[in-house]
């Protein structure tokens, strides 16, 4: 990708440039031990190691009213440029910052959907933090395994706990719950109430284990192959519908006041009001209060990117946390017994789930890790781009083939690490945007900040206590901002009759799901007393056609291989692409 200086842009201090690798860089470059030490001690001792020439004052100075803005642009740090300490350790803060609600909010959901205790709940967040924090390392790298395959992006490439589970999984515990596989009551009002199931945790884990193994194979395909197979237009599709699905279905509910039983307002039980009846202020699901609260937290969310700082913009969804959580608490809506009962230091297996396989969920966890890899190779392309790397070519492959292997590997992995699957997270590629920092040593230290929150565990119990209305006021504003990278993924499309058609039929099935959830619920109750290998087949397929994303994901890609290109429409493009061309050139001139 060519870039153009601007005026704004000063040249960098370090004239190294950062997207040739260091030994093809004037002359070679033999790097041993004790260069290594030199190296370590010159920017330990000296100003320049710790500062560098990086202009502190754009990273922190808000944008307030009429003051008078900075005009100058920091240098831009490349992959192999030499990165002062401070700027490494302040923009991996932010980076870690920036995917911390993405990475708390997955184990929170899953733990209300299961109804698991809160030294459960703040183990789960503990190990996600921790397992993402040691398999972005891995991600990040860029090892060479034999021929022409590698382990990892070789960028600044982050991975965290996976949207796209999170509605996959919802399917599942149902199906678990109406099956008997966890326990669940009825009450007098004909409202059900479900048990803890931590064993369905585990089945989830062990079921996702196994099904890493398809990606793993994925990654082994030739780039161009999975390009072809995966489109703009269906990873567009797939990545607009996890978006919205999650906000209908933990988002904009969480706001009301829980994602819970509560949400359905039964007349007994302790879910009559939010969180429960046991809460320090509890009140009916959609009450004022809640919806204060949560409008704070998302107007927070807009006033930050009108008047703060680069730094604020990158962690708004925190800032907006802060706020919320700083007023819940003064209004006595925060119980501390969740950082109470946290541990002081926790780390991975503190707490175990016992691992097993659920059948049923086989088929919609493959269909999952096909969206992975859909969004690894969507993902490493923005990352590239913004890193300022070639986006095409032998190497840019070799990155999308690393990226999809480590993504699989890390799936594996995470189940290990009692964590659901990963994928890359797009949001840090915005990060390095505005900090204008691609360099990795960034990247590191978020994956050493990350650990660390994971291991400070009242950290986790400190989350835990978020208040439902505050966590759903920032996270329908972070899910509705995946479905915008959908729609900016399916920007990318030409939409010609063919393109509109192929998302027609997709967002049929995904809409339609999302906006009458159930209708497939009943779709086998016909069938007369089937076997239980029948039983799970058809388990596997409710689940699929519950989850919008899978159906429409799988429509689009379907028709996408089966509906041929129009000669016309070829011809076509490429004159719509000359003529762009053309206007552009003029631009320039």
């Amino acid at each position: 990708m060519s870039v153009h200086k601007t005026q704004l842009e000063p040249t960098p201090v370090a004239q190294v440039h950062s997207d040739v690798p260091i030994q093809q860089q004037g002359r070679a470059h033999t790097f041993t031990l004790r260069s290594a030490v030199a190296n370590a001690g010159r920017k330990i001792t000296t100003k320049h190691g710790w500062f560098g020439d990086y202009d502190y004052g754009y990273l922190c100075m808000p944008a307030l009213p009429f003051m008078k803005q900075k005009q100058r642009l920091p240098p831009f740090y490349g992959l192999h440029d030499e990165l002062p300490l401070l700027v490494g350790m302040a923009t991996g803060l932010q980076h870690a910052l920036a995917m911390l609600a993405g990475l708390i909010t997955p184990p929170i959901i899953f733990a209300n959907s299961l109804s698991l205790d809160a030294s459960t709940s703040a183990y789960m967040i503990s190990a996600s933090l921790i397992g993402c924090g040691i398999l972005s390392l891995v991600q990040m790298s860029r090892i060479h395994l034999f021929g022409r395959f590698y382990l990892g992006t070789g960028l600044l490439t982050v991975v965290g706990t996976s949207f796209a589970t999170l509605s996959t999984a919802t399917a599942i515990f149902n199906v678990m719950y109406a099956d008997g596989t966890c326990p669940s009551t009825t009450n007098a009002d004909g409202t059900i109430t479900r048990g803890p199931c931590p064993d369905a945790y585990g089945k989830l884990l062990g079921t996702s284990l196994i099904c890493s193994f398809l990606e793993i194979i994925m990654s082994f395909f030739p780039a161009r192959v999975l390009k072809r197979i995966f489109p703009p237009l269906v990873t567009g599709t797939v990545i607009l519908l996890i978006g919205a699905s999650l906000v209908g279905e933990s988002g904009i509910v969480n706001w009301g006041g829980g994602s819970n039983d509560c949400h359905n307002r039964p007349a007994t039980g302790i879910f009559q009001l939010c969180p429960t009846i046991f809460a320090p202020r509890p009140l009916p699901w959609g009450s004022p209060e809640f919806i204060g609260l949560g409008f704070l937290s998302f107007v927070t969310i807009i006033f930050v990117e009108l008047f703060g700082s680069p730094f604020m913009k990158n962690i708004s969804i925190i800032m907006g946390l802060a706020v919320g959580c700083i007023v819940a608490g003064a209004t006595g809506y925060i119980d501390g017994n969740t950082i109470k009962s946290a541990p002081a230091i926790t780390f991975l297996w503190v707490h175990r789930f016992k691992i097993g396989v659920y059948p049923p969920a086989i088929l919609p966890m493959f269909a999952v890790y096909i969206s992975l890899a859909m969004e690894a190779i969507g993902d490493t392309t923005a990352s590239a781009e913004v890193s300022r790397q070639a986006v095409e070519g032998p190497e840019f492959d070799s990155r999308i083939q690393g990226g999809v292997l480590s993504d699989g590997i890390g799936g594996f992995f995470s189940a290990l690490f009692t964590v659901t699957p990963l994928s890359i997270f797009a949001q840090n590629n915005g990060v390095i945007a505005i900090t204008r920092c691609a360099n990795r040593g960034a990247g590191r230290w978020c994956c050493a900040f990350l650990i660390l929150f994971g291991i400070l565990g009242k950290i986790s119990g400190v989350f835990l206590a978020i208040p439902n209305p505050v966590l759903g006021g920032v996270t329908t504003f972070l899910f509705a901002s995946v479905a915008v990278s959908g729609l900016r993924v399916l920007a990318y499309n030409r939409f010609t009759r063919r393109d509109r058609f192929i998302l027609a039929a997709a967002l049929s099935f995904g809409f339609g799901n999302l906006l009458a959830p159930g209708i497939f619920t009943h779709l086998f109750d016909g069938v007369d007393n089937p076997n239980r290998g029948l039983q799970g087949l058809f388990d596997s397929i409710t689940i699929v056609l519950e989850t919008p994303f899978l159906s429409a994901g799988i429509v689009a890609s379907l028709l996408n291989v089966i509906i041929p290109q129009e000669v016309a429409e070829d011809d076509e493009l490429a004159s719509d692409d000359e003529e762009s061309q053309t206007h552009m050139e003029k631009e320039l001139h």
